[in-house]
């Protein structure tokens, strides 16, 4: 039987003291956060109605701070995903709870915390509030909204940091990674075929996704695949990752490893977000604790130029790549241009779930399966 999680740990917010946010309770103020839209972004916080929960609007806000906004017009984003995974249908007017963050979305918004709680964009269909600095040319403006107030108790703003959870420590038998050229380039996809074909060697397979924006729908999918338990950053407190520093990025990847190994996983699969020269990535992938934890990588790209390159990088910098896959594969003339100029096989997304496969490629794996009082499937 798996072990469950230890629960979450409380934390001050990060900046400003208590007494300096304090909030104004009231009836009505408790009621409208009853009854708001929340986002999936904002699942672990607890908002039960509760004595003492109100609003404040004089307040800088900081990265993973829950805000009450009203929708005033709709653009790009016209869903807000739930903690459960419904795209609940938004409207002008509607009330909302969602959290500060940046966006680092090259496929749609670059996008900052703001100084104030001016009107602003939300950016991210999972949740995420901020004020857009550039957009794609192919993508419709952001969904406008106003903020009404952060929300906060007598002990401050509520912050994500408040219902992460805690530290970890450990490390799964095995630890593969997905990183990719770039977003759309088929991260999640390869990622759950992984998990597939791991399942079905007969291994018990936990999954995170370290870095990104926080929505559900690619946790979802390796669930379906046959991960559990699946994790992401926001359970360690943060709407997204964009402009955090790279010790934030490496405790993510520390904690969240942890809390798979104490789950008694066989195998750890993690999807690294947007592409390896996207800042955080970068330098994620280039530091010492992912050279420390990562067994095997797979890459995934959209093209044969990206495949080559990307992979060629990531030997550079002496990181374990076992094989390409991603959207490149959909194309047969694709794969084999790159195939002509790669070190690593390339195999389309559905051999990836395939044991056989993954035993050829990751050594470890035919290690472990031999191991395993299970069957290969």
């Amino acid at each position: 039987m798996q072990q469950q999680l230890p629960a979450a740990v409380e934390a001050p917010h990060p900046t400003t003291p208590t007494s300096a946010r304090r909030a104004s309770p009231s009836e009505a103020a408790t009621d409208r956060i009853a009854r708001a839209k929340k986002a999936y972004s904002v699942r672990r916080a607890s908002l039960e109605r509760q004595d003492g929960l109100g609003l404040i609007d004089n307040a800088a806000p900081q990265a993973g701070d829950l805000v009450l906004a009203r929708v005033a017009h709709l653009g790009m984003h016209q869903h807000l995903e739930s903690a459960d995974g419904r795209r609940q249908r938004l409207w002008p007017g509607d009330e909302i709870i969602v959290a500060y963050g940046q966006r680092y979305a090259p496929d749609q918004f670059e996008a900052t915390i703001p100084d104030d709680l001016a009107p602003c964009q939300l950016v991210a269909g999972g949740g995420v509030a901020a004020r857009v600095l550039s957009r794609h040319a192919s993508v419709k403006p952001a969904t406008q909204i106003e903020p009404l107030g952060l929300l906060a108790d007598a002990r401050g703003v509520l912050n994500l940091q408040r219902s992460a959870l805690g530290p970890a420590r450990g490390r799964a038998a095995l630890t593969v990674a997905v990183l990719g050229s770039s977003m759309n380039a088929g991260k999640t996809t390869t990622a759950a075929h992984v998990i597939a074909g791991l399942k079905r060697a007969g291994l018990r397979v936990g999954a995170a996704k370290v870095t990104g924006t926080g929505a559900g729908g690619d946790r979802w999918l390796m669930q379906d695949a046959g991960a559990s338990p699946v994790l992401d950053f926001t359970d360690m407190g943060y709407a997204s990752t964009a402009g955090l520093t790279p010790q934030a990025i490496e405790h993510i990847l520390l904690d969240l490893s942890g809390h798979l190994a104490s789950t008694a996983v066989d195998c750890a699969v993690i999807e690294v977000a947007d592409g390896i020269l996207q800042r955080e990535t970068a330098a994620l992938v280039r530091s010492h604790l992912f050279a420390k934890y990562v067994d095997a990588i797979i890459f995934a790209a959209p093209d044969a130029l990206s495949a080559i390159a990307g992979a060629t990088w990531l030997e550079q910098a002496g990181l374990p790549l076992a094989a390409v896959s991603g959207v490149l594969t959909a194309s047969p003339l694709a794969t084999r241009e790159a195939g002509a100029a790669l070190n690593v096989p390339t195999f389309a997304v559905d051999e990836l779930a395939t044991p056989g496969v993954l035993c050829a490629i990751v050594p470890k794996v035919a290690e472990l399966v031999a191991r395993s009082p299970w069957k290969l499937g």
